[in-house]
């Protein structure tokens, strides 16, 4: 019975790793597109010019 629950406790743990896998690579593809979108619509400074991609 022991060796049933801890199956069962480990089929339900893999299924919930999985989907947050699947999760987790969809948030990072999205990220993914808004890093992107953010070179493509950077802001220009008060000259026109596009200036650094970057802060530091």
């Amino acid at each position: 019975m022991a060796v049933l629950l801890l199956v069962l406790l480990l089929a339900l743990l893999f299924a919930g790793l999985g989907f947050l896998v699947k999760v987790l690579w969809w948030v990072a593809i999205i990220v993914l597109i808004i890093w992107v979108l953010g070179f493509v619509f950077r802001a220009t400074d008060s000259a026109g010019a596009r200036g650094r991609w970057y802060r530091w």
